[in-house]
């Protein structure tokens, strides 16, 4: 006779499973089963409802146990329960919400996005090591971003926070106002401070709240090493290249630099962020493409992808990703990975391109310690792109113009951007007006 250890060995074997398929496995009635489920509490979660009726293994999370309240932060700053994280065999988990429920295989794609990765991230087992979590975040399992998440994600990426105690920090705590003098001290202790969010992305950075706004801070350290000098040209030509990308008529994040003793920051706005305590939700399309798309290779085909139901993003914003994707290759940015764009999320669902950000001609970029020359080619249009290929090509064109003419930038710098402006030109001149 089946027992509830061969229900809960069942359940661990072939994931969540309807009635009749487990009644067939374990050989029991209907009251039988129910009998089974009764015994086990809350070892079984029932998802669903009538004939999309489910049952699943849950698991528990040591420090957490086998449920997570989500709450939601508004524009305003207003803070509501957004259901529960019920935490599942196999590493899956059910986001329980009033009326309505997903399940996942591994963590919600917006939780994904929440969890430390990046510069920022990668200090975090060593700014909290009472959580004892895995030295380096690459070998952190979904177990152990949702410690991080539970226990100090009062300021992550987009407007949800995750279990009771991230809530009671976020709650006790207010954005300190910081001023640009203070920066080279943040900088410094970036990788061991608590100053910020696990926003991605590679590059030395910190997060801090100045002049009413979150900001994220890249930076370039003091010095007149090649590679130095090197990436302080880059903040600038970040900043010239959203400056561009707003110009074109295109949403891109408000961005400037500062020079403090030495040092070069670049302030960008964050656009997950509203006054001094709103938020707004947001999906990188990393967390889009993992869940839902199928790892689509370009910005371009992804936006093709997501026009289509269940996500339905506007004829506009698709043709500002696949412009955004052109305008990137022109001025040289080789970094444009599913990381660097975003959308933010309405109450529905619903889609909408974020502002442009982490725009800039990596194609620069030092190789390490080594500041080396390389070929850059404007690649034509393809089948995608023809449409607006001619007028992302002009703004990319004036943006070189831009860098070339700039007496703030390094003479190699400039040199090869005039040659970036004159093959965009020569490449506009035989493709012909059309």
């Amino acid at each position: 006779m089946a027992s509830s250890r061969n229900l809960l060995v069942t359940l661990a074997a072939g994931g969540p499973a309807r009635p009749a398929a487990l009644r067939a496995e374990l050989g029991v009635s209907p009251k039988t089963l129910a009998r089974l489920v009764h015994e086990v509490g809350e070892e079984v979660l029932r998802i669903g409802r009538t004939r999309a009726i489910q049952y699943a293994r849950t698991r528990s999370v040591e420090g957490l146990g086998r449920t997570l309240p989500v709450f939601r932060v508004d524009a305003a700053g207003s803070v509501a329960a957004e259901g529960t994280l019920r935490l599942l065999w196999g590493h899956r988990t059910f986001w329980d919400r009033p009326g309505s429920g997903t399940l996942f295989e591994g963590l919600p794609p917006a939780l994904v996005d929440m969890a430390p990765q990046g510069f920022i991230g990668r200090s975090f087992p060593t700014r909290f090591p009472e959580l004892r979590l895995p030295p380096s975040i690459s070998d952190w399992s979904d177990d152990h971003r949702l410690v991080a998440l539970a226990m100090r994600g009062e300021d992550c990426v987009g407007d949800l926070v995750v279990g009771d105690e991230s809530l009671r920090r976020l709650v006790n705590r207010g954005p300190a106002e910081v001023a640009p003098l203070d920066y080279p001290r943040l900088a410094t202790g970036s990788a061991t401070e608590t100053n910020g969010s696990s926003a991605g992305g590679e590059r030395p950075k910190f997060g801090a709240f100045t002049g009413g706004r979150h900001v994220l801070v890249k930076y370039a350290l003091p010095g007149d090493v090649g590679p130095a000098r090197r990436w302080r040209d880059l903040l600038w030509c970040e900043r010239k290249a959203l400056q561009t990308v707003a110009a074109a008529g295109r949403p891109a994040s408000p961005a400037r630099c500062l020079d403090v003793d030495g040092w070069r920051f670049l302030e960008v706005e964050r656009f997950d962020r509203v006054g001094a305590s709103g938020r707004r939700a947001v999906l990188s399309l990393s967390a889009l493409n993992n869940e839902y798309l199928g790892t689509p290779g370009t910005w371009t085909q992804a936006a093709r992808l997501l026009e289509r139901p269940p996500f339905l993003l506007p004829p506009e914003d698709a043709a500002h990703v696949r412009w955004l994707d052109v305008f990137g290759q022109l001025v040289g940015n080789t970094d444009r990975h599913f990381g660097n764009l975003g959308f933010l999320v309405a109450r529905d669902g619903a889609l909408r391109l974020a502002p442009a950000y982490d725009m800039l001609p990596m194609i620069l970029a030092p190789a390490g310690d080594v500041v080396a020359p390389r070929a850059f080619e404007p690649a034509p249009p393809g089948g995608d792109t023809v449409d607006l290929w001619r007028d992302a090509s002009r703004w990319a064109e004036r943006y070189w113009r831009e860098v070339a003419s700039s007496d703030e930038l390094e003479g190699e710098v400039r040199a090869f951007a005039g040659r970036a402006a004159d093959a965009m030109a020569e490449m506009g001149r035989r493709l012909g007006p059309g």
